[in-house]
């Protein structure tokens, strides 16, 4: 076959291949990304532990993200994405926790940063973002957690602004092709969407942490950065606007990729144990029987665990659902409305938290001693679940929807509620 003949042939294929995914419904180019994302968390769980142990930066994952056409799902089709719905894409995150809790951290977390520009962008910034999202599969990092360090600063510098300050927390923020930033400018909150490796940016590298260790995590500094007024999300005037519950829901997108990881990892870690049981586990001497799988005190400590999972898997998919709704509702959202949708998430995070966390401790309860061996890694679920969960204590989750359900007081906008 010529050169041509060959080139020819790929642009054929290409071209078929671009049609049918246009051409395809909603419902199942849903579908393929969910049968995306499940090949791509087999392929991290193969190889979970050995790259959890040697601790380096997730590079070779969010490539590996990249490649199967999952970081631009949520753009729309005509961008090169998926068009999927944040509840759809969700699931995304939940898929990719069954392989490995760190690069579900990494997605997650990049699928709702890549949703603030149309809460808080103009219409222009917002299509700009999505179609650069789309057509060039742009992975973004976050700094975006408000405490930890003095809190960075935007003040004009001329024709622009400059950006100072540390933060001690930021995820993927060294491998972001674009930067998701927090700042305040006179005072008041402010969204920048600034390209990744920009001069004055530095990551600390200083993510020590039991678990969560991929997640390209720790302290970042920006000195005299250079921010121009096109990267600061939204129309002028900068300070002085009214936040509206619609753009609020910024808040649960987050909390929502925290609720779908944490029982994506519960479920994953479930079928991880499940199969070394049947391959490796023995009864307990006085059981009476002659398999593992049939002593009756794994019986029902397996019924109880996948019974937990399934009830909060139930409540992550009815937290997405109310999400969803909301954001469909669109600018017109009203304080009460946003209030339920941010409960439904709240309640789904209190209940995923305590479900994902006892499941990854009881899991050695099915297969025994001898899966404590750091050779099988099985702790890492147990660690990377512990440090996710402390970073926002669920404590003040229960206690919002407590004060929600007993005098319909609304949780306050914040970063975290």
């Amino acid at each position: 076959m010529s050169v041509e003949t060959q080139q020819t042939t790929t642009e054929h294929a290409a071209h078929t291949e671009h049609t049918a995914h246009t051409e395809a419904t909603g419902e199942e180019r849903f579908a393929a990304a969910l049968r995306r994302a499940d090949i791509a968390a087999a392929e991290l769980r193969a190889t979970a532990a050995e790259r959890d142990r040697a601790n380096e930066t997730p590079r070779e994952e969010v490539e590996l993200l990249r490649r199967h056409d999952l970081l631009q799902v949520q753009e729309p089709v005509e961008y090169g994405g998926d068009g999927l719905s944040y509840a759809q894409t969700v699931q995304i995150t939940r898929r990719i926790a069954r392989g490995d809790t760190s690069i579900a951290h990494l997605i997650g977390y990049h699928f709702a940063q890549t949703r603030i520009a149309p809460l808080f962008g103009t219409p222009g910034q917002a299509t700009e973002l999505s179609r650069r999202n789309g057509e060039r599969k742009l992975f973004w990092g976050g700094v975006q957690n408000p405490r930890g360090g003095s809190d960075l600063v935007l003040t004009k510098d001329g024709d622009g602004f400059r950006l100072d300050g540390h933060r001690s927390f930021a995820s993927g923020a060294s491998l972001g092709d674009h930067l998701s930033v927090t700042a305040t400018l006179e005072g008041e909150l402010v969204f920048i969407a600034l390209p990744g490796g920009r001069e004055g940016f530095r990551a600390l590298d200083d993510w020590d942490n039991i678990g969560q260790r991929l997640t390209d995590s720790g302290g970042v500094e920006f000195t005299g950065t250079r921010v121009e007024r096109s990267e600061i999300l939204g129309p002028d005037p900068l300070v002085g606007r009214t936040i509206t519950p619609y753009q609020t829901l910024v808040t649960p997108h987050w909390q929502l990729a925290f609720v779908n990881f944490y029982i994506g990892t519960a479920e994953g870690a479930l079928e991880e144990a499940l199969d070394w049981t049947r391959l490796h586990a023995a009864p307990w001497e006085t059981s009476g029987v002659d398999s593992a799988t049939d002593d009756p005190y794994v019986l029902q400590t397996v019924g109880e665990i996948r019974s937990d999972i399934r009830a909060a898997a139930l409540l992550a998919d009815r937290a997405g659902d109310a999400l969803q709704a909301a954001l469909d509702t669109g600018p017109s959202l009203t304080e009460e409305q946003r209030a339920e949708a941010a409960i439904a998430v709240y309640e789904a995070k209190y209940l995923t938290t305590k479900v994902a966390l006892s499941t990854a401790s009881r899991l050695f309860e099915i297969q025994g001693a001898r899966a404590t061996s750091s050779a099988y890694g099985f702790d890492r679920h147990w660690r990377n679940l512990r440090t996710h969960t402390v970073h926002d204590p669920v404590a003040y989750k229960a206690r919002e929807v407590g004060d929600w359900t007993l005098n319909r007081r609304a949780p306050e906008f914040s970063l975290y509620r």
